[in-house]
């Protein structure tokens, strides 16, 4: 699954759709580290800042935790949102 570069909703909001559907079908298990922001570039044909803004997303919806010097990890499953 990869973004619609012709779907109207927002690049970021799609990213973060999708990274969130990963941690949620357990493809990205809690305390795994977030791909880098260059494999997710990569893989989705995205700008730095569009990764940036939808991982940006996640961390203020729960989802991950971004630890400063060591990288950008999917929360433990109890912090993350109702869904």
């Amino acid at each position: 699954m990869t973004v619609d570069h012709l779907n109207p909703t927002p690049l970021w909001e799609q990213l973060a759709g999708i990274l969130r559907e990963r941690i949620r079908a357990g493809e990205l298990k809690p305390r795994q580290v977030l791909p880098s922001e260059s494999h997710l570039q990569q893989e989705h044909g995205v700008a730095r800042g569009t990764v940036r803004r939808a991982v940006k997303a996640l961390g203020e919806e729960g989802w991950v935790v971004t630890i400063q010097g060591r990288g950008t990890f999917v929360a433990e499953r109890e912090n993350w949102p109702a869904s």
